[in-house]
């Protein structure tokens, strides 16, 4: 306790004191400073205020986490969406200049990037002049979403031949 804390108190003891004639209704300014800045010399949290915040912060990363995974892995699913758009845009090249669809995705004249977090299946169809299809299989950790597949044909993406959910599919 510094000399100016210890002072203070004598002050603050002596004007408090029973004994002291003045009325507590009529302390001046200066003892009410005084009482207000012994107060405010208690500084910090108590244990209690600490848990309330804790388990708040708790509450709200239990309810943002899940909304954070879903919007994590439907910009994974984008990437698939993007990739599968840009074959089909390169098949409908490859099929005005050759009269069919390409049976391999070397011979169509789009080089791309090959998905970070699918695997890439292999060109089908049972009549190549008028159909093709592609499968793209989600590969690695998804957020619980399993290993979704995304197919593309034609006519663009195949919901049916699909098995990613509906929350994972990017507004086309």
């Amino acid at each position: 306790m510094t000399r100016s804390d210890s002072t203070q108190a004598k002050v603050l003891t002596s004007l408090s004191h029973p004994s002291n004639k003045s009325s507590t209704s009529k302390r001046s300014p200066q003892m009410k400073s005084l009482i207000k800045m012994s107060r405010s010399n208690q500084s910090g949290f108590s244990l209690v205020e600490l848990t309330i915040v804790v388990v708040i912060l708790g509450v709200l990363a239990m309810m943002g986490v899940p909304g954070y995974q879903e919007v994590a892995e439907r910009t994974k699913a984008t990437e698939a969406f993007t990739y599968l758009a840009q074959i089909e845009a390169s098949q409908e090249r490859y099929n005005a200049v050759h009269g069919e669809y390409a049976q391999r995705i070397s011979d169509l004249d789009t080089e791309m990037p090959v998905p970070e977090h699918f695997s890439i299946g292999t060109l089908t169809s049972y009549d190549w002049q008028t159909q093709w299809e592609l499968r793209l299989t989600r590969s690695g950790v998804s957020s619980g979403f399993g290993n979704y597949t995304v197919t593309w044909n034609q006519d663009g993406f195949t919901r049916y031949r699909s098995s990613l959910t509906e929350e994972l599919i990017p507004v086309l």
